[in-house]
């Protein structure tokens, strides 16, 4: 039978560290195959290693861990490693998630570790609702955040057998096309399969807007806007020679035209 094995997500040396050890003296079966200091990295290593657990620190730079889960959840069994406080734990424990409370170790680890074993082979829990409510700040899951909602801050995109991150700060525009969503930066163009209703979600609205049903741009990528010969609002998009058009119920972002 194939060992199980994991990967430690952590922007802190000395927490993987200490993870890693912890993990060998209670479940020694298991092998972790590849650590990364944060979020990106822990994306591109799980597409490369496909390990059966991955444990995510929640803070960590570029790629909060939940941001990463919400990535990864459908693939591999989630655990969260946190710093948080109990009223922060109660949030996770509701939303029937797995944690590690830090410093790593005694009863909580050797709980979370049966647990996994129990699951390993099965088909990860989708957890996709309790990772919104955890973003959203209504589930405690961000404390000291004040309440403020965490955008999607990176596209993941499957190019050929790679596994490409574009952060939103590239990104010029989404627009649908067909079973698919277009993104486009100022380097080119790739395809995922996320839908445009999800992305309209999840992306922050004052970067965003969305000026038709098929088209959401990012705002400071908009050179000009203009009208063409049939009086319809067209947006010009800065690094790109194509022009969009702006849907007549969504001509209400650019009233002084």
């Amino acid at each position: 039978m194939k060992a199980p094995t994991a990967l430690i997500a952590d922007d802190e040396e000395p927490m993987r560290d200490m993870l890693r050890t912890r993990l060998r003296e209670c479940w020694p079966e298991l092998a972790i195959t590849a650590e990364a200091a944060n979020g990106v990295e822990a994306i591109a290593l799980a597409g490369q290693h496909q390990p059966d657990v991955v444990f995510l620190d929640i803070r960590m730079p570029g790629l909060s861990g939940i941001e990463a889960a919400r990535m990864l959840f459908n693939r591999c069994h989630i655990v969260f490693v946190t710093a948080y406080d109990q009223y922060a734990i109660e949030a996770f424990e509701q939303g029937a998630l797995d944690y590690l409370l830090k410093p790593v170790g005694g009863e909580r680890l050797k709980t979370t570790c049966a647990r996994l074993k129990e699951r390993i082979g099965q088909r990860p829990h989708d957890i996709a609702a309790q990772l919104s409510r955890l973003l959203d700040g209504r589930g405690g899951g961000e404390p000291g955040r004040g309440g403020k909602r965490d955008y999607l801050h990176w596209i993941q995109a499957q190019v050929g057998s790679s596994l490409r991150m574009i952060s939103t700060r590239e990104i010029l525009f989404f627009q649908a096309d067909e079973k698919y969503t277009r993104v486009q930066t100022a380097q080119g163009e790739v395809l995922i399969r996320k839908t445009l209703k999800e992305l309209a979600d999840e992306l922050d609205p004052d970067e965003f807007w969305r000026i038709h049903r098929s088209t959401l741009v990012r705002v400071d990528a908009i050179a000009e806007v203009t009208r063409d010969l049939r009086g319809r609002q067209m947006v010009r998009v800065k690094n790109c020679p194509e022009q969009l058009e702006v849907s007549r119920g969504n001509t209400h972002l650019f009233q002084q035209m």
